[in-house]
């Protein structure tokens, strides 16, 4: 069994956007990709922690920050 695991981030816009709007982007790459030969499994939330960069000698220094990604999973 084969697995493809896709990017999902919705666009909106904030004065106009609903629920409905995010719903129909994401219908609409399941439907995109059924009609290339996979299955839907899941919505999957992936968080990945980005380490603080340090700098050269403090100089420039970054804060560590967190990133939540949405992931469709499909299969066939």
């Amino acid at each position: 069994m084969d697995y493809k695991v896709v990017p999902f981030t919705a666009s909106i816009d904030p004065l106009k956007g609903t629920a409905n709007n995010v719903a129909d982007q994401l219908q609409s790459l399941i439907k995109d990709y059924s009609l290339k030969g996979w299955e839907y499994v899941r919505l999957e939330s992936v968080t990945t922690i980005v380490k603080p960069d340090m700098g050269c000698f403090g100089l420039g220094a970054k804060p560590g920050f967190t990133i939540y990604s949405q992931m469709v999973v499909f299969k066939r």
